[in-house]
């Protein structure tokens, strides 16, 4: 009887161990987790090309998602007909010191692109990642006539930059997630 039974459960485990599955070339590895980047601090600064006075355009939002609104704050007017060299610097002020997101986007930059919907000037990239696409860290802005407009700058993490428009700065086919998003409002041109 002994033998009987330790016959049926060595089968039965057997059988266990050596049924069908649709897993069974499969190996669950847990998926590397890639954090979100926390961007409490996005600084466009816009330098006329020639010689003059650079132009930041702050904003400034320590409480992430929190009740207060970020705080902008634009250095000055831009001249009309002029480019200016544009840079962009991201950090997180929440930790101490400052954590530089810089660095990090410019070397993921495959998997990051910046685009900017403008009101007071033509925008072109002038940085490329490692295939050639751009990332939108660099750029160049050129006014013309006298205006008052918005500036709205969008990093987004993931983009398809092979859809239609998208390496050109067309925001409307790029997917991805929106890491940050900031519109400088009443930017006047002068």
């Amino acid at each position: 009887m002994r033998t009987l039974l330790k016959t049926l459960v060595l089968g039965y485990l057997l059988i266990s161990l050596t049924a069908c599955s649709d897993d069974d070339n499969i190996i669950n590895l847990p998926v590397p987790v890639n954090e979100e980047e926390v961007i409490t601090t996005v600084i466009a600064t816009l330098t006329p090309q020639g010689g003059g006075t650079d132009i930041t355009l702050t904003s400034r939002d320590l409480d992430g998602d929190g009740p207060n609104a970020p705080v902008i704050t634009i250095s000055g007017a831009l001249a009309t007909t002029t480019t200016y060299t544009g840079t962009m610097t991201l950090s997180n002020e929440t930790e101490s010191p400052a954590e530089d997101i810089t660095a990090e986007v410019s070397a993921e930059g495959a998997d990051h692109q910046f685009f900017f919907t403008s009101g007071i000037g033509t925008i072109a990239y002038t940085d490329t990642d490692t295939n050639g696409d751009p990332i939108g860290l660099a750029f160049t802005l050129t006014t013309t006539t006298a205006t008052t407009g918005n500036l709205t700058i969008t990093l987004r993490h993931e983009p398809n930059k092979s859809a239609t428009g998208v390496i050109s700065g067309d925001i409307t086919n790029a997917g991805g997630e929106t890491d940050v998003q900031v519109t400088y409002t009443g930017i006047t041109v002068q």
